[in-house]
């Protein structure tokens, strides 16, 4: 039987097929082993369906979007969960498809799918505490924030990007434009995960955590820091020797990190307890 890190490892192979809406959904397969993710995708089908029904024949673009956000935000009702915004869950599609509440990049995944089916060219982009979605119009691109499906103006997103930049570094208008561009679903999904990284640090789920961080190595094998993080998390859980294995790799790999005194400190009392028969 495959485990389910085998299949998202098999997601995620390929930048060029890598399936964006499987894959997010996969992700809540740790919390939930029973996910039926085939459900979930017809679920998703379903809707589409149902909004494709609504369009009227031979509608242009600016009809189709107007038919989505109506649909989306409306008649689905999916929105920001303002209540309890750190709650997993709502990186969860199974469960933000049923509660209709999520985080901005959950709702806007789910979003990016029903505009895919329709024809509408929208993309999503990494902007810094709050993920957007990209429309293009024959007039240009229009910016929308995926809990509302409001447009955004420039100023609005420069006021959003203010607590992110330094003003000595580049002009906030040059930063605007390049934080602008359209997410990779590898980009998206490495998000989605991070994420769930930083709500589970923050509750010391430590078995979700490293669920999380085998993740995050398989879906970015050119980064290091997640290789450390995961040697973390097995500390964190007593598993002495992969945590070892993790450490000692990213010190091999970054002899003069900044953190390499903390992860030398780990190592020694990882070692130490290895000596004394703990495994």
């Amino acid at each position: 039987m495959t485990s389910v890190l085998d299949y998202f490892a098999t997601l995620v192979a390929d930048d060029d097929s890598l399936p964006l809406t499987e894959t997010a959904v996969s992700l809540a397969q740790d919390a939930y082993p029973d996910l039926d993710l085939e459900g979930v995708l017809a679920e998703l089908d379903e809707l589409a369906l149902r909004l494709k029904r609504r369009l009227p024949e031979g509608a242009d673009l600016t009809e189709r979007i107007g038919a989505l956000n109506r649909f989306f935000f409306r008649e689905l009702g999916f929105a920001g969960n303002l209540n309890d915004y750190y709650d997993p869950d709502n990186s969860h599609l199974n469960v933000v498809l049923k509660r209709r509440r999520g985080i901005p990049i959950s709702l806007a995944v789910l979003y990016l799918e029903l505009g895919e089916q329709i024809g509408v060219p929208v993309k999503g982009v990494s902007f810094p505490g709050h993920f957007l979605l990209r429309v293009t119009l024959p007039e240009g691109d229009v910016m929308l924030d995926p809990t509302t499906g409001q447009s955004l103006s420039e100023t609005q997103m420069v006021d959003m990007l203010e607590p992110y930049i330094s003003h000595t570094e580049q002009s906030v208008g040059n930063a605007l434009r390049m934080l602008l561009q359209p997410a990779t679903g590898r980009e998206i999904v490495a998000r989605m995960l991070r994420n769930l990284k930083a709500v589970y640090l923050q509750s010391e789920r430590w078995q979700r955590l490293l669920s999380v961080q085998q993740r995050l190595v398989v879906l970015l094998p050119g980064s290091i820091e997640e290789v450390r993080d995961r040697g973390f998390a097995y500390a964190r859980l007593d598993y002495l020797r992969p945590a070892l294995e993790d450490l000692e790799r990213y010190l091999d790999d970054r002899p003069d990190a900044e953190d390499a005194t903390t992860v030398e400190s780990q190592l020694n009392e990882l070692r130490q307890r290895t000596d004394h028969g703990e495994d």
